[in-house]
């Protein structure tokens, strides 16, 4: 069995989960107006997290390590992520029973703009390296896994964390992973001409496109439950390909579909036991359709289901770890938190989008996940009983 422990979310709301979950609360909106030629020529809508605060709270972090090297922006948020997730923690993050899985789609991409040449050694910018950098920085001596498949890369971290756990190659795995808003990944973005002008409206009638975000999240997860309070607990998972377009998804949601029946297998449930789905809701025409399909196809269509994406954008390689963090804290506080920006259902099939914060006893809940190529996941959680 594999068990939730600790988590933290660095995002443009705030440098911790519990931060983080009050400005959700709260209603606030990360996503903003960026209007910045080093990014874009024109203003662009995105949520990015607050520099001055990194750099200050990564000035004291490094100190206390005794460490003067120098990190890029990216490696900074992650390693501040993990010290805060740790933290809760009592796990030996140097001890060879403990794993580090590292999830990201672009990595230090931003060092491939001229302006950054020359800062660092040219291997930075491989995905490889910027494991082996976190890895070293905490003294773990087990080779970091990467994992970078597409905007499912989270999800399906967390999925190959507890198979490892499961598998009892590792008693403990720490899951990481963020993204950077860089150029590279707007002008990307933008020649899909699938970036909304403003702040996205996942699964609404007037959505017209994603809004990107930056962050860094982490999970820690332990063959050991926590004591004193409920456990979570990481039941299945499950990924799949539709094979339907290098960016398009199925329109019948098959890859999504196949992904959440295989998770809902592996935790032994039937779909009529999830209390809440937390989806991956992007907000472009295509995705939020498969997903309704998905969802239909298991009729779960009156299953309450949010996005968290209207409030942070689309963080990539973080969004499934960052939204599983949510899903946890929504788990343990009992309330699901609206869609921001949703209004008016848009999409084909019937399906209940929480518009407002919702109290309601959350047992066992889903986290949806899909991406470029064609690539879903899915994976389940549940509460039990922590030991005396």
């Amino acid at each position: 069995m594999t068990f939730f422990l600790s988590d933290n979310i660095i995002s443009s709301l705030g440098f911790t989960t519990k931060e983080n979950f009050s400005s959700l609360l709260k209603g606030e909106i990360g996503i903003t107006t960026i209007d910045d030629s080093n990014f874009y020529p024109e203003p662009f809508p995105a949520s990015m997290i607050d520099e001055q605060r990194l750099e200050k709270e990564f000035k004291f972090f490094a100190a206390k390590y005794s460490n003067n090297s120098i990190f890029t922006k990216l490696e900074k948020m992650l390693l501040l992520s993990v010290e805060d997730a740790l933290s809760n923690t009592e796990i030996d993050i140097a001890s060879g029973k403990t794993a580090i899985v590292l999830s990201t789609t672009k990595g230090n991409i931003d060092l491939l703009e001229k302006e950054k040449a020359g800062y660092f050694e040219t291997n930075r910018v491989l995905l490889w390296k910027l494991g082996e950098i976190i890895g070293k920085f905490f003294n773990n001596p087990n080779e970091v896994v990467v994992l970078s498949n597409a905007c499912i890369s989270g999800v399906l971290a967390i999925n190959t964390a507890a198979m490892l756990i499961n598998s009892n190659q590792f008693d403990n795995v720490i899951v990481t992973g963020g993204d950077l808003v860089s150029k590279f990944v707007i002008s990307g973005f933008m020649s899909f001409l699938s970036l909304s002008p403003t702040a996205c409206k996942p699964f609404d009638k007037n959505r017209d496109g994603l809004s990107l975000g930056e962050a860094a999240g982490t999970i820690v997860l332990s063959k050991f439950p926590a004591k004193g309070k409920h456990n979570m607990v990481f039941k299945g998972g499950s990924s799949a390909n539709d094979a339907n377009h290098i960016s398009g998804p199925s329109r019948t949601g098959e890859g999504s579909f196949i992904a959440i029946k295989k998770a809902i297998s592996e935790a032994e449930i039937s779909a009529e036991k999830i209390d809440h789905i937390s989806s991956h809701g992007t907000a472009t025409p295509y995705n939020d359709e498969m997903e309704s399909i998905a969802i239909e196809r298991h009729h779960m269509e009156n299953v309450p289901v949010n996005s968290i994406k209207g409030y942070l954008g689309h963080t990539l390689g973080a969004a499934g770890i960052i939204e599983t963090a949510i899903l946890l804290r929504e788990m343990h506080q009992n309330t699901m938190l609206k869609t921001a920006g949703f209004k008016e259902n848009g999409v084909s099939r019937i399906i209940n989008i929480i518009n407002e914060n919702t109290k309601k006893e959350l047992n066992t809940c889903l986290k949806m996940a899909s991406g470029f190529g064609g690539s879903n996941a899915a994976l389940v959680v549940s509460k039990i009983e922590a030991p005396p």
